[in-house]
């Protein structure tokens, strides 16, 4: 505990050194890249100490409930992971949806499944899904457990019932092996294979960013027009309203005015009239590398987002969250550095090999 505190204390100095620094170049970033006349005092404040206390990486990876991460565990939820003998076809795997390739998404605008059904909603990453309070779109599910065996058994998606699946990989003996020596008191149950591929999932969380560098007190990680960026998504921008956090998220549902407004978001799993088609807040962390945008895929591009806002969304899409305004009035500077921003949570990708899967 002793140590603990000590490690704590020392990150707190490093943090306020940094947020002097920081500010620094803002306030330079501010005069390089603000209007010429004076804006309004709450369009465009400096973020403070505690605010960007809020975005520092946590030190530790959540673990599941009854289910903490161990070596045998991981690499056999990777197996599970890239094995397209889970889905009813025997040729979609977790991996076709959630390609490493295409920042753990498909690149589509909305998912294709089973029998190449393109069906209503984009693929989520699942980058930093450790970090979430819920999974899927509409938050169905509050563990990744619970997440991992959804996919499997959806009829538009992998379309295989786990008492069927089971039965399929008792007679792989290699993966006998395996859940024998990752779940010895299970072996191979449909709950095994969520909780080994929710293991895996685990494991798949974003590298240190140029924003998170620069956090820390490298001034020279971030650019003029970045950090600009920054001054406008926690300000004018309005972006941290449901941008927040370290993951950039803050894992609530919000409308947020786009044209698809028959699909019904949350409001199919907690019927409140403020909760139709309101979806959930996605991470940020990785941003460029998972377009198309929204839950139904509708932006190619960050730019587009930042019109969307900018604009203040769709009139005619039912109940828009009151986080939304209805503009936000940006420059143009104001959008192309909260682009770069944007684009500066992204890090280094994983370096992951794709298994030998284990025959009959």
């Amino acid at each position: 505990m002793k140590k603990r505190q000590i490690q704590q204390g020392r990150r707190s100095k490093l943090l306020a050194l940094t947020f002097i620094s920081a500010t620094a170049l803002l306030i330079g970033a501010g005069s390089a890249f603000a209007s010429n006349s004076t804006p309004p005092k709450n369009e465009y404040m400096t973020p403070t100490f505690d605010s960007m206390m809020t975005y520092t990486r946590p030190t530790e990876v959540p673990q599941g409930k009854g289910n903490a991460a161990t070596t045998e565990r991981i690499e056999l939820g990777k197996h599970l992971f890239f094995d397209p003998r889970l889905s009813g076809s025997n040729f979609i795997s977790c991996a076709t949806c959630h390609n490493p390739a295409l920042g753990w998404s498909d690149g589509q605008p909305t998912a294709i499944g089973h029998g190449m059904q393109v069906l209503g909603r984009a693929t989520p990453t699942i980058i930093n899904t450790a970090y979430q309070k819920f999974q899927f779109w509409d938050g169905r599910a509050t563990t990744l457990e619970e997440q991992a065996l959804g996919p499997i058994v959806a009829a538009g998606e992998m379309n295989q019932p786990l008492d069927e699946l089971v039965v399929e990989l008792k007679a792989i003996p290699g993966y006998v092996k395996m859940f024998n020596s990752a779940y010895p008191e299970d072996g191979i149950t449909a709950a095994s294979i969520g909780k080994a591929i929710a293991v895996f999932e685990r494991t798949v969380v974003s590298s240190e960013s140029n924003f998170d560098r620069w956090l820390m007190g490298d001034e020279k990680a971030l650019t003029a027009e970045e950090a600009w960026g920054f001054v406008v998504f926690e300000g004018k921008g309005n972006c941290d309203a449901c941008h927040s956090g370290f993951n950039f998220a803050d894992d609530k549902f919000h409308n947020i005015g786009l044209k698809n407004v028959t699909n019904e978001g949350r409001f199919t799993i907690e019927p409140l009239a403020s909760l139709k088609g309101a979806f959930k807040t996605p991470t940020l962390r990785d941003i460029a590398l998972t377009s198309p945008y929204m839950h139904n895929g509708a932006y190619n591009t960050l730019e587009e987002v930042v019109e969307h806002y900018d604009t203040g969304g769709f009139k005619n899409a039912g109940v828009i969250s009151t986080d939304l305004k209805s503009s936000l009035e940006l420059s143009e500077r104001d959008k192309k550095a909260l682009v770069a921003f944007m684009k500066a949570l992204t890090g280094d990708q994983m370096n992951i090999t794709v298994p030998q899967l284990p025959e009959k």
